[in-house]
This record gives C-alpha cells, structure tokens and sequence, in this order.
C-alpha cells in the first residue's frame, strides 16, 4: 500500500495563518516604536525658537536676532535653564549667559556628568583638585554655574572678547577652539532664557504622573534666583501657600520701573517650563500665554491672563 500523505486541517491552517498575520502586525508596531523613537519623533524635547523663525544656518547674536531653532532634551533645558538664572542673578550680562551656555555644551553636553577627564566633574567639568570645589558642589548645578561666573566676572573685559578667548580664560581647555562651534546654540539659549522676546522656548514631554512637590519648587526657584524672587510669607501679595499646587511669581518692581518686566516675566515663565519635568510643573502662564503640558505640543497659547505675574500649576 502507498503511504498516507496528511494534511492540515482547514482549521489548523487558518489558525497558521492568523498567527503569522498577528506577529507580522506586532513586528511592524515594534518597527514603528523603534523608529519614532531613535528619530526623536514624539520623545521628550525642548526646542528654541527665534522670534521670526528665519534662516537657522546664522550664527552667533544673529541667530537671536534673524533666526533659528534649537532642540535639546528635557535635561539639558533644565540645567540651560539654571545656568541662565544663576548668571541673571549675579547682574551677569547675557553676553556672560551665552559664554558659560556655550562652555557647558562643549564640556558635558548640558548633562551633569559624574565623570571626565581625571577628576573633572559636572556641567562644567570643574576639578575639586584645583580649587573648584567639592565633588559634591561642583555637582550641584547653582553652585557650579556661580564658580563660573565667579572666574569669568575676573576676566578684564570678557564681554567684549571673542566666546572662545573668554571661555578658555576660565577654562584652561586643552581644545580652546571647540567652544566655537557651540556660540549659535548659546546665543539662542540664553535669548530666550534671560527673556529676550526675539526667541522662546517650549517643552513637549508626557504629562506629569505624580503630583509636583510646592515646597521644591520654591526651594528651586529660591536656590536659582535668590531669596528675592518670593514674596516674604505672610506679606501683601503672597505668592502662595507653602503647599498649594498653584504658584504666583511676581515681576519685581525694580524690573517694573526699568521697564524690563516682559524680560523679567518671560525669564521665569521660561525657567519653569524648562523645568516642568523635573518639578512636575503642568502650566504655566504670563503676559496673556500659556503652556500646558496636557497640550505642549501647541507651544505658547494665547489663552493665559494677562498681569505682570507668572503663574505655575503644578500636577495634582
């Protein structure tokens, strides 16, 4: 007798094949994860924006001023954003802004780095050995940025000499030139950072999911800014009670009368959405605009009230 040939059922064949058309299905979504992902499509970011949103190739002060954008992560907004505020502060210029921006990106990429070369550390890969610090402060993003701006404030004359001299007068880089290469994305940074209205910034990032603590954020605001940024507590005006989920910022008044209190408002408005991922902030709002991270994808909405104060909201 022939041997018996069998074959699949219809069933078990149309089981096959539902299973093959479902795991095909699944590797194309895993493909199309991946590649959102890896492209930055849809991951966490920050983009800077010049007010006309011009020609991106300029450099320098006219890439504040003529056009450009910028994108970098939610991280490296944050300590941009600390950088900024600590010089701000100090009475720096933001010429000085730009110059400690512009070092950062070269020296750590904005990211507050445990590790460098021999006992560098942090944003600006400072060395306990020669007198910046303690490893422990030299990781702390204020401390380090006012150790810059204490070196750079000594410089005969920085504001006016090329990034890469007064960086290097700091530094000490055995690759003085790299900082150059950095001077556009600064320049753009510290526009939007210090206020200036010819460039904003924005975050888009998934909303907070555990509510944001009040008291870090006004420790935080505090630590950046100093004391002053808060009204005392009890006095008129407050900003808040130490636990509410919702913060008002006041423009102070010697920003009021220097007639700086748009650069003032948006300085802070643009601290705390850089910061939102961090302090769990969910909007913030000034001069009329508001950003939200529930619709961050939209930017800067005309949909805030207006006043010389900056409103945050944390997550509840």
């Amino acid at each position: 007798m022939g041997a018996v040939t069998k074959t699949a059922s219809p069933t078990r064949r149309g089981r096959s094949l539902r299973l093959a058309a479902a795991f095909a299905v699944l590797l194309g979504l895993v493909a199309y994860v991946v590649v959102h992902y890896v492209s930055g499509d849809g991951a966490p970011r920050c983009v800077v924006r010049s007010g006309d949103g011009g020609d991106p190739d300029r450099s320098g002060a006219e890439a504040a001023e003529g056009g450009g954008r910028y994108e970098l992560s939610p991280e490296m907004a944050a300590n941009a954003a600390t950088i900024s505020a600590v010089g701000t502060t100090r009475g720096m210029p933001e010429r000085a802004v730009t110059i400690a921006l512009a070092t950062a990106l070269q020296e750590s990429a904005l990211r507050n780095i445990r590790h460098g070369d021999r006992d560098s550390l942090g944003l600006f890969q400072q060395r306990p050995s020669q007198g910046w610090g303690t490893p422990q402060q030299i990781l702390d993003p204020v401390f380090s940025a006012g150790a810059f701006y204490d070196h750079l404030a000594e410089v005969p004359g920085y504001s006016r000499l090329p990034l890469t001299v007064a960086a290097q007068r700091v530094q000490r880089s055995g690759f003085p030139q790299a900082y150059a290469k950095h001077e556009p994305d600064a320049a753009l940074l510290s526009a939007a950072l210090t206020g200036r209205a010819s460039a904003s910034l924005t975050c888009t990032a998934a909303p907070p999911t555990k509510p944001g603590d009040p008291a870090k954020l006004r420790s935080e605001l505090t630590r950046s800014f100093g004391p002053g940024v808060l009204p005392a507590a009890g006095g008129k005006g407050r900003a808040g009670a130490s636990q509410s989920s919702e913060l008002t910022v006041p423009v102070t008044s010697a920003a009021r009368d220097s007639g700086d209190a748009d650069r003032r408002g948006w300085e802070l408005a643009h601290w705390a959405v850089a910061q939102a991922s961090e302090l769990g902030i969910s909007e913030v709002s000034f001069a009329g605009k508001v950003w939200s991270a529930e619709e961050a994808g939209e930017g800067w909405r005309t949909d805030g009230p207006d006043g010389a104060a900056v409103r945050i909201r944390l997550a509840r």
